[in-house]
């Protein structure tokens, strides 16, 4: 079985530097591209499980009974972080400066939350800046693959002095592939940016109203409405 004339074999085999750097350059892209759509998803697939973990926690017992709860949700999970630093803070108070009154639990655990959903907002969008600018470049990339290609070859038919149909579709088409794998490697990159971005909104705004529904439980000693009000009192549990 003889080899193909054209195709990206062809056009690798006859091109330049320039074209196979293009070429090399979207293929390391490409793997880029899928390692953060397949991490990224999974870590987003596991945020969105430990956020219906915290259905159980008000129904716990005691706050380290709602931890374990939530650790149901994975390792990671940032809901349990979130409950694990809230608790945290609260006994950092309760043991040093709400004795004396320098320091007011409702904005000690507001400034320890915000931090808390800062970094786990940081965590989950990790990566995504370098899928966005995949996903807006390569296009380009591939562009200027098939710009370069279209040169290498009309130089070379300028050369051969043969310019007839067969002669120019061959090198023209071959270099438009460039385009083909330019595309190829961003859509894929923008759907799976779309996607996560939308899916890490959705987990940060329950993270939000986790944290909102935890402040009044270690400020007042019980949950917003309408969550079930079973757990004992903050003091009982620790962190």
């Amino acid at each position: 079985m003889t080899d193909s004339p054209f195709g990206p074999a062809a056009l690798w085999a006859q091109g330049d530097a320039v074209t196979r750097t293009v070429a090399v350059a979207l293929f390391a892209m490409s793997l880029v591209s899928w390692y953060l759509i397949l991490s990224r998803g999974w870590l987003a697939f596991e945020a969105r499980r430990a956020a219906r973990s915290t259905a159980g926690f008000w129904s716990a017992g005691s706050f380290p009974e709602g931890l374990a709860m939530l650790e149901r949700g994975g390792a990671g999970s940032p809901f349990r972080r979130l409950a694990a630093d809230a608790g945290a803070a609260f006994e950092h108070v309760s043991s040093t400066s709400r004795a004396s009154g320098r320091v007011d639990l409702g904005d000690w655990m507001t400034e320890c939350l915000r931090g808390s959903i800062d970094d786990a907002a940081e965590r989950l969008q990790a990566g995504l800046g370098m899928l966005a600018s995949i996903g807006s470049t390569a296009p380009f990339v591939g562009l200027f693959g098939t710009v370069w290609g279209i040169y290498h070859a009309l130089v070379g038919i300028g050369v051969s002095g043969e310019a007839s149909i067969g002669k120019v579709a061959g090198p023209v088409g071959e270099a438009l592939i460039m385009t083909a794998f330019g595309l190829a490697v961003a859509i894929p990159a923008v759907l799976a940016y779309n996607g996560l971005l939308r899916s890490n909104k959705t987990v940060i705004g329950r993270l939000n109203g986790f944290a909102r529904q935890l402040h009044a439980y270690f400020v007042t000693g019980a949950p917003l409405a309408p969550a079930p009000v079973r757990m004992g009192p903050p003091a009982s549990g620790g962190a």
